[in-house]
C-alpha cells in the first residue's frame, strides 16, 4: 500500500489492515401495514471502528487526533441501535427510535457497500455519520417518499441543549424520488442544527475559532443541503450504474464570522460497470472546496488561513466476485489541491499530487 494523502482514511505504509468485522442483529418490520415493532443493532470491531467513533482527527499545532493509522483491531464501534416501529395510518407511518446512520450522502459506512474502498472527499469532509434521535419516514406511492427527524446535534450521544458546549438540536429532511421503472433515484436531503457539527471530519480545536467541525466548541447555526442520485439504464441490462452526490453547506456561529464562519460545497461523479459476473470496474471522480480553511483545517498554525480550499481526487476500484460471498477489490487513486499532502506538525504540506494503491478482501455472511 502506497499512501501520502493528507486525510483521514489512511493506513501505515505497507501493512495489512483489518477495517472491520461488522455485525448486524436485526428485526425488521413486513411488508403489512399493520402495527408491529422491531429492532436492529450494528457493531464494528476493527481499526475503521476506532477512526469512526471519532473522527476529530487532523493534527493541530502538532497534536493528532484519531485516524485510520492509529491502528487497533480491537476497537469498538456501536454504529447504530433503534427500535423500530409502524403506525397503520395510510400507507403506514415508520419510526425508528435510538442511534441510526445520517440520511445524507450517496456512500455509506459499510466499505464493501461503495464503489470504492476508500471513502471520498465529501463523505470524509462534508456530511455527519450518525444521530441519536427520532426519525420518521412515510412512502406516498411507489415514486414519492419522505424522512423527517430530530435529533441531537450531528455525531452526537449527549444532551439536547445549545448552550455552551452543547450539541446542539438537529433538524433533519428528506424527499426521495423513484423512476417509474425503479432504475434510477433521486434523493435530497437536508439538515439544520443549532450549533457545530461534531465530529463531521478534520477540525481545528482552537476555542477561539469554533469551526464547522470542532465538537462542542461554540454556538451558531449549521445548514446542510445534499442531493444525490443512481441511474441504471435498461439498454445495459443492469450492467452499467451511473451516480452522482453533491452539497452544499454552511455554518455561521452565533459570536459572528470571526469566529469561525465557513461554507463549503463539493460534488461526485461515479461509474460502474459489471463486464460479467465476476468482474466489474468503478470509477470515482469528485471536487471538494471551502472558503476558508476553517472547515478543514489544513493550516498547523491553530488560527485558521483565509485562503479558500480546492480538492480533487480519482479513484479507479476493480472489483472480482471470485466464488460466492468472496469479494476481492484493488484500487488506485489520485488526490491533488490544496495543501492535500503532507503534515501539519512540521508544516510539509503541499498540494500534491497524492498516491494511494492498495487491496482489500471481504467475505460476507
Amino acid at each position: 500500500m502506497v499512501n501520502s494523502r493528507f486525510q483521514d482514511d489512511s493506513a501505515q505504509y505497507g501493512d495489512f489492515n483489518l477495517y472491520a468485522v461488522k455485525l448486524a442483529l436485526e428485526k425488521a418490520l413486513t411488508s403489512e401495514n399493520k402495527a408491529q415493532a422491531g429492532f436492529r443493532a450494528d457493531v464494528m470491531i476493527g481499526e475503521d471502528a476506532q477512526y469512526l467513533a471519532n473522527r476529530d482527527s487532523i493534527e493541530t499545532s502538532g497534536t493528532a487526533g484519531v485516524t485510520n493509522e492509529d491502528q487497533n483491531s480491537n476497537a469498538l464501534f456501536l454504529e447504530q441501535a433503534y427500535a423500530q416501529f409502524r403506525i397503520p395510518v395510510g400507507n403506514g407511518w415508520d419510526w425508528k427510535v435510538g442511534k441510526f446512520v445520517t440520511t445524507l450522502g450517496y456512500e455509506v459506512i459499510e466499505r464493501p457497500a461503495n464503489m470504492n474502498i476508500t471513502y471520498g472527499l465529501l463523505w470524509q469532509n462534508a456530511y455527519p455519520l450518525w444521530y441519536t434521535g427520532v426519525l420518521t419516514s412515510y412512502r406516498f406511492d411507489d415514486n414519492f417518499d419522505a424522512k423527517l427527524g430530530v435529533v441531537n446535534g450531528s455525531n452526537s450521544d449527549n444532551n439536547t441543549t445549545i448552550s455552551g458546549q452543547g450539541d446542539g438540536v438537529a433538524v433533519l429532511a428528506s424527499l426521495n424520488v423513484t423512476a417509474p421503472g425503479g432504475n434510477a433515484n433521486w434523493s435530497n436531503n437536508f439538515q439544520y442544527s443549532t450549533n457545530t457539527e461534531n465530529d463531521s471530519d478534520v477540525s481545528i480545536t482552537n476555542s477561539s475559532y469554533p469551526i464547522a467541525g470542532a465538537s462542542g466548541s461554540g454556538t451558531g447555526a449549521s445548514y446542510i443541503y445534499n442531493s444525490w442520485g443512481n441511474w441504471a439504464p435498461k439498454f445495459a441490462d443492469d450492467k452499467l450504474l451511473f451516480a452522482f452526490d453533491a452539497v452544499l453547506g454552511a455554518y455561521t456561529p452565533s459570536g459572528g464570522p470571526a469566529n469561525g464562519a465557513t461554507t463549503w460545497w463539493g460534488a461526485g461523479a461515479y461509474t460502474k460497470y459489471q463486464f460479467n459476473d465476476w468482474f466489474y470496474l468503478a470509477s470515482r471522480g469528485e471536487y471538494f472546496g471551502s472558503d476558508n480553511q476553517n472547515k478543514t483545517g489544513v493550516t498547523s498554525t491553530g488560527t485558521p488561513a483565509t485562503g479558500s480550499v480546492s480538492w480533487w481526487e480519482y479513484t479507479l476500484t476493480a472489483g472480482f466476485n471470485v466464488i460466492d460471498n468472496l469479494l476481492i477489490r484493488a484500487e488506485y487513486r489520485l488526490d491533488w489541491g490544496t495543501n492535500i499532502s503532507g503534515n501539519t506538525s512540521n508544516n510539509t504540506q503541499s498540494g500534491g499530487p497524492a498516491h494511494y494503491a492498495g487491496a482489500e478482501v471481504v467475505y460476507s455472511f
